[in-house]
Order: structure tokens, then C-alpha cells, then sequence
């Protein structure tokens, strides 16, 4: 392959193609043939076949130029495709790939697999292994507009290398030969960056907006371009498409000049209007940029009097291309025609660099199958010897062997062995163990089929008490007073024991969400608040702390119990932030969240502390390392199982959290149902008064000496708690343990029997 590009645009109007080869001092490019072959009809016009245009204007190309052994790049309309941009935080760069694809996953509005998509970093600099202020670029095209788009030249015969946006391939043009291949971005202060350029690339029905200093870019593609024009001068004047583009390329020669200018005002006034649109948000959202000058690229940019109109209205200076100063080639860049349509080479040239590899942007929107099949292609002749020579060398080693066996045979004959026997009872013995195998599997398979349907049988029953033994779990987690035991009708009473002295839990409810991955609910947010609950001081090392003091908070936005969208109830449960941590939750299971409160929020309370750290001491504690009696088996006949104590990690229950926790409600007051007012209490109406207003004699006296409260005292602490339940269900449970038993029966074994041994062996032991 010699080290000629073809750099190939298939415009809305005409085909450019552009050869280019390095100079011998491999820094100079050299262009050493063009073509430029306009279409009978624009390919946007209604009547237009774009499939049967394009065609024929490669095959007049491939009738005039060569392009086998070389490298071809096209370009597709920016419009067709998508572009963004995004700063990656200071990490290795090994991990930029990773970062690309999650980003990629976020920013591309559809699955991977239905697009063709490749990336770039784009400046900043490397410190230690760590990129630092870089920007990626991310470009991605349908896989079926890829497709569409380079059928013309499959169906021609054409080997693509390349497949470019045309913005990307305008900045690759502007950076290498009007910016003199752009500033050494490690010498780039971010806050004053260089004067950064505006490129207008005006097409035939779209223009594409690009600005660059020659490292960092921006592009949008605007839905205005030079036809446009000319269906603005075919409506106004009434006259035919072929008359107005020809008055519009003629637009000085005209008759009345004037009104062909008044009636393409207003497409002049769109052009301003969404360039200056286009301007004010890229600036808002890079301040630190400095728009210089204006470039303005296409052969739209000929009609008489829009370099001068734009330059005015935009307020910036325009910098005149009439030739490019980096390429060199004296019989093209000398021929009439190729000057003529200069501006209109732009997108060709930057797919020459690109393919040259001097540009700055090296993406590739080329499906990968069409690269697989290429390097395949190259590689098959390669391929083809090497197996040839396996072939050989196989031959060799059989008329090898088989030289050996020749002189081996007939001397076993003399001695009665007959080879062939030999190999066919070989044989034979061989299709019994294949018979035996066989029959083996299918014994397995049978023995696997009836193992599933035990295990189906069996859990079926296990799976309906599911639910009741968490529920009986939860109800044992919670915190009882000894004293309830020994009179549970005087606890009940607010008179004799205090609301804020009682150690009860109330729960609100109780709700559950279902995750396919647990791991989705271990963010770092419950990572944190499991490490809260599962590391922070008791009550009784606080020395001097709040006892009831909520754990110190999570960062705003990372707190899952904030979000509703966490909230079970509200039918939510997907966190936000990547998952889990190493060590939490994996695989399916539920996350079970709890809304309660608790009064036991005296400022004296010194067992159990109160608030918060009450709460983690009693049922976190108890959800952790508690144990729940529970039945060993499925009850049979009426007959009582026996009961079995369980962990709750034998349950599945793991992990609990409280994600959310409020200050204790000091003044928060419940109401005494049985007060009496601090007056005489003797009628029915409480007012210790007869019909006529005359206290009666025998009302007793309620005295108000705080015997007789309104309100109780009764400080209280909300909470809401969640954790993971991963169900195991009771043979499982069963089997667990008898497994657990039996390793440790054997691991006892074991040692009597070391010990035995030793001490019939002194001189063995230790």
C-alpha cells in the first residue's frame, strides 16, 4: 500500500476529493490530485434520487482517479451525528476508558449496541499516571446512518479507513493549517486560555458552527445554509429553482441587484440570529474564552456581500482563506478549477491530515466489523501458508509413523500378536465406557430432575412462613421492660411510669422493596451510615458527648433516606450514585425499611442512652447480633415443633441502617385522657356546681399540685431504619447448620485423633 489518502466529501451539492502524500521529509503535505464533480440536481431536492446521484458521481470519480492501495476517509454531515464534551475528574488515566463508557452510557440517548461511537481526550496535561485538567470527546452515529451512509462506496468497490464527522474534520484543518497545529496544550493557563477562532463551514442546507483554539472545540450544526437562498428567491420571484440558484450565484450581474439583495435579507437576518444564539451560549457556559476572529469555509461564502454582512452584525473581523498555506502541490493548488472551489475543500483536506495521521482528532465512526474483516483480508495469506505448512509437517509425521509401524508388524505377527485384534478389542472397550458414560448422564439428569422437584416441594411450604418469621424477628428486636412482666397494667399508666422513662419502640410500618442486585442499595451513602451503626462510640465512651446526638451527617445529596425515590413507600428504591463498596450485599434480595419513634429521651437516662444512640443500643443492636425462636421444622399432625433459635444473619436479615434521624422532639406533649380540671369535681359537666351556680358541698376537691397533669411529658425520637433481608428459608437454614455441626464433629475427630497419636508417640508431639 503506498502512503497515498484520498480524502473523499460527498457534499449536498457536488463530490470533492482531495489526494494527498507526505513529502519525503515526512512533515510537509503534498496534494497530488483533486476532483470536484457537481450532481444534475441537488441531492435535498424533492425529485432527487440521492442513492442513484452519489452512485454515479463515484463511479465518474473511480473512472478518472485510482485509489486501490491507498487510504480513503469520508465524512458525514454533523448533523447526523452526535458530539460531546466533558471533563473527567483528576484520576489515572488508565481508568479515562472506563469513565468514557459510563459517560457514553448517560450522554448517548440510545443503547451502545445501535451505535457506532468513539472517543478522544483532548488536552490537559499528566502528572504521575493522573490526567489533570483534560476534556474527552465523545462522538457517536447510528449504526444504521453509518451504514446508509457508506453503502455507495461498498457498492463501488470502495475500501473505507475512515468514517468522520464534518466538524471534526473542519477543526482538523483549522488547528493544522490556520493555527499552525494549535499551542502546546501543557502550556495553556485555564484561566487565559488563546484567542479562539469561529468557522463557519456554510453547506448547501446546513452550516456547521465550529470554535477552536487549536486544542479545545465546540461545534453545532445550524439548519440554514445556501439553499436557503435560493428557495427564498423562488418563492419571492416566482421563478424556477434552476433561475434562482442561478441568479443567486450572479446576484451582482442582475438586473435590479438591489431587490435580489432586499429579498434575501431575511435569510441573512436568520443566518445572524442563530450564529449570535449559538455565540451567547457557548459563552455561557465557558466564560473564560475570548472569541477572536471570524473563518468562513464553503463555496456559499462566494454570494456577494455575506462576508461582509456577517463580519458587521457579529462584530468580529474575517479572515480571508485563499489558499492553504500548509499544503503543497503546485499542479493542484495552481489549476483553475481547484482554486475556484477552494473553500469548498476544507472538509476534504482535514480527512487527508486525519488519514495522514498529523491531525489532532484521530476518531473513527468506521463500524468495527469493517475493520475486523479488512485486517482478516490482509492476514489470510499469511494465514493460508501457515496452515500449508502445518499440513506438511503433518505428513511428515505420519509417513513417519507409519514407517515405524510397517517394520513394527510384521515382527509381532511371528510372534502370534495380530495388530488389528489388538486395536479392535481397543475398541470395544471403548464403546462400553462411552456406553457407561452415557448412562451415567441420564442417570444424573433423572437424579437432578427429582432433587428440583423435591427442592420445589420442600421450599414451597418453607416460602409461606417467609414473611411471619421476619415479621417474628423484628417484633424480638425490639426492646421489652422487665417490668412489664411483673405488672403490666401499671406500666400502662403515664402516672406511674413516664413516657420518657419507658423503653418501648413504636413502629409507624413497615414496607419492602424488591432489588434484582442488592449491591444497588450498598451506595457509599448507606456504606457510611452502616460504618456509623457498626463503629461509633457507645453511650458509655461518649465522655461528655450528647448521648443522644444524631451521627454526623452525610454529605447534601448522598443521603438515600432524603431522596423519596429511596422512600419503599413511595414506590421508589433506586439510589442515586454508582453501587456498593467491597463487603456489602450482593444479589437479589429485599430492602426492608422501618418508620418508628421511641420516648425514652430522659436527659437522666444512663442505661441505653437515649435518642439516636437508645435506638442504635436496642433494635439496630438486635437486628445485628440478635436471635429469634423459631420453629425447626413444619408442625405435623396438631403436634408442637420443637423450637430453634436463629441469628438474624441465619435469617438473611443483614446490614441495618438508620437513614434517617431527627433531633429529639423535647416539647412534644401526649395528652392525658383522664384529666380533670383543678376545680371541684363532682357533676358530670366537671364543674362541681349545682343549677344555679352554688358549689355543692360534697364535690371533692381535685387538687393542682401536678398529680393531676393536662399533658404528659413525652420527648420524642423518629427514626427510619432499612435493611436487607436476603431469605433463606428453613431447610436451607436446617442444612447450614447440620453442615456447620458436622465440620466441626470432624475438625473434633481430627484433633482426638492427633492427640491420640502424639500420645502413643512422645517423641512426635510438639
Amino acid at each position: 500500500m503506498s502512503n497515498a489518502v484520498w480524502g473523499i466529501d460527498i457534499g449536498q451539492c457536488a463530490l470533492k476529493a482531495l489526494r494527498c502524500t507526505l513529502d519525503d521529509d515526512e512533515k510537509s503535505i503534498v496534494a497530488d490530485a483533486y476532483d470536484y464533480i457537481e450532481y444534475p440536481k441537488i441531492l435535498s431536492q424533492p425529485e432527487a434520487n440521492r442513492e442513484e446521484l452519489i452512485r454515479d458521481a463515484l463511479e465518474q470519480f473511480l473512472s478518472r482517479n485510482e485509489v486501490r492501495g491507498c487510504k480513503v476517509a469520508m465524512s458525514v454531515p454533523g448533523q447526523a451525528g452526535l458530539s460531546r464534551f466533558f471533563k473527567p475528574p483528576p484520576v489515572d488515566a488508565k481508568l479515562i476508558p472506563d469513565i468514557v463508557k459510563y459517560e457514553a452510557k448517560q450522554q448517548i440517548p440510545f443503547p451502545l449496541e445501535d451505535v457506532v461511537w468513539d472517543f478522544q481526550k483532548i488536552g490537559g496535561t499528566e502528572v504521575d499516571g493522573f490526567t489533570l485538567d483534560a476534556e474527552v470527546g465523545l462522538f457517536a452515529m447510528k449504526r444504521e446512518q453509518v451504514f446508509r451512509a457508506i453503502k455507495p462506496f461498498t457498492d463501488a468497490g470502495i475500501e473505507l479507513s475512515i468514517v468522520q464527522l464534518a466538524p471534526l474534520c473542519i477543526y482538523n484543518y483549522v488547528s493544522y493549517d490556520l493555527l499552525d497545529g494549535g499551542p502546546n496544550p501543557e502550556e495553556i493557563d485555564p484561566d487565559n486560555p488563546p484567542e479562539s477562532l469561529v468557522v463557519l463551514s456554510i453547506g448547501t442546507e446546513t452550516t456547521d458552527l465550529v470554535i477552536t483554539n487549536g486544542v479545545r472545540i465546540w461545534q453545532r450544526s445550524i439548519p440554514l445554509g445556501g439553499n436557503h437562498f435560493t428557495k427564498q428567491l423562488s418563492r419571492e420571484l416566482k421563478m424556477t429553482y434552476v433561475k434562482a440558484e442561478h441568479l443567486k450565484r450572479n446576484a451582482r450581474q442582475a438586473e435590479d441587484p438591489k431587490t435580489v439583495f432586499q429579498v434575501m435579507r431575511p435569510v441573512f437576518n436568520d443566518f445572524v440570529t442563530e450564529i449570535q444564539r449559538s455565540l451567547n451560549f457557548f459563552q455561557n457556559i465557558d466564560r473564560q474564552t475570548k472569541i477572536g476572529r471570524l473563518v468562513m469555509i464553503g463555496n456559499t461564502v462566494r454570494l456577494p456581500g455575506l462576508r461582509q454582512y456577517l463580519s458587521k452584525n457579529l462584530g468580529l473581523d474575517v479572515i480571508k482563506v485563499d489558499e492553504f498555506r500548509h499544503l503543497k502541490g503546485g499542479e493542484v493548488k495552481s489549476s483553475p478549477q481547484f482554486h475556484e472551489n477552494l473553500l469548498a475543500y476544507a472538509g476534504s483536506y482535514g480527512l487527508c491530515l486525519q488519514a495522514l495521521d498529523v491531525a489532532n482528532l484521530s476518531t473513527n465512526l468506521l463500524p468495527q466489523e469493517f475493520i475486523t474483516n479488512r485486517l482478516i483480508r490482509e492476514k489470510k495469506p499469511w494465514a493460508v501458508a501457515a496452515v500449508g505448512a502445518v499440513l506438511l509437517a503433518f505428513s511428515f509425521n505420519y509417513l513417519f509413523h507409519y514407517g515405524s509401524f510397517a517394520k513394527v508388524e510384521p515382527a509381532y505377527a511371528n510372534q502370534g500378536v495380530d495388530w488389528r485384534s489388538a486395536t479392535s478389542t481397543v475398541d470395544s472397550v471403548q464403546n462400553v465406557s462411552t456406553s457407561f458414560k452415557g448412562e451415567q448422564e441420564t442417570l444424573k439428569k433423572t437424579r437432578d430432575h427429582f432433587v428440583a422437584m423435591g427442592e420445589e416441594v420442600v421450599g414451597a411450604g418453607d416460602r409461606k412462613l417467609l414473611w411471619l418469621e421476619l415479621y417474628r424477628a423484628i417484633n424480638s428486636a425490639l426492646p421489652v421492660d422487665p417490668r412489664f412482666a411483673e405488672n403490666p397494667t401499671a406500666i400502662r399508666d403515664p402516672m406511674k411510669v413516664p413516657y420518657l422513662d419507658r423503653p418501648d419502640i413504636y413502629i409507624r410500618y413497615i414496607e419492602s422493596q424488591y432489588f434484582e442486585d442488592t449491591a444497588r442499595w450498598w451506595t457509599p451513602a448507606i456504606q457510611k451510615k452502616w460504618e456509623e451503626v457498626s463503629d461509633q462510640k457507645s453511650e458509655g465512651d461518649a465522655e461528655g458527648e450528647d448521648a443522644g446526638a444524631a451521627p454526623p451527617p452525610v454529605e447534601p445529596g448522598m443521603d438515600p433516606a432524603m431522596d423519596p425515590s429511596m422512600d419503599p413507600s413511595m414506590g421508589g428504591g433506586q439510589p442515586q450514585g454508582e453501587p456498593g463498596a467491597a463487603g456489602g450485599p450482593t444479589g437479589p434480595g429485599w430492602v426492608i425499611e422501618i418508620r418508628g419513634y421511641h420516648f425514652h429521651n430522659s436527659s437522666t437516662n444512663v442505661e441505653g442512652g437515649s435518642g439516636y444512640t437508645y435506638l442504635r443500643n436496642t433494635l439496630i443492636e438486635q437486628l445485628k447480633k440478635g436471635t429469634v425462636r423459631l420453629p425447626k421444622e413444619a408442625a405435623v399432625d396438631g403436634r408442637e415443633p420443637a423450637m430453634v433459635e436463629y441469628t438474624m444473619e441465619e435469617l438473611g436479615i443483614r446490614f441495618p441502617v438508620v437513614v434517617e434521624n431527627n433531633d429529639i422532639e423535647h416539647r412534644f406533649q401526649i395528652k392525658n385522657e383522664r384529666y380533670v380540671p383543678p376545680s371541684v369535681a363532682g357533676r358530670n359537666d366537671g364543674s362541681g356546681e349545682d343549677g344555679a351556680g352554688v358549689p355543692r358541698n360534697d364535690a371533692a376537691v381535685v387538687p393542682d399540685d401536678g398529680s393531676n397533669p393536662q399533658r404528659f411529658d413525652a420527648p420524642k425520637y423518629e427514626f427510619v431504619i432499612q435493611f436487607c433481608w436476603q431469605e433463606k428459608r428453613l431447610h436451607e437454614r436446617n442444612e447450614i447448620r447440620e453442615a456447620a455441626e458436622r465440620a466441626k464433629a470432624d475438625a473434633e475427630k481430627a484433633l482426638e485423633a492427633e492427640r491420640q497419636a502424639n500420645a502413643g508417640n512422645p517423641e512426635g508431639g510438639n
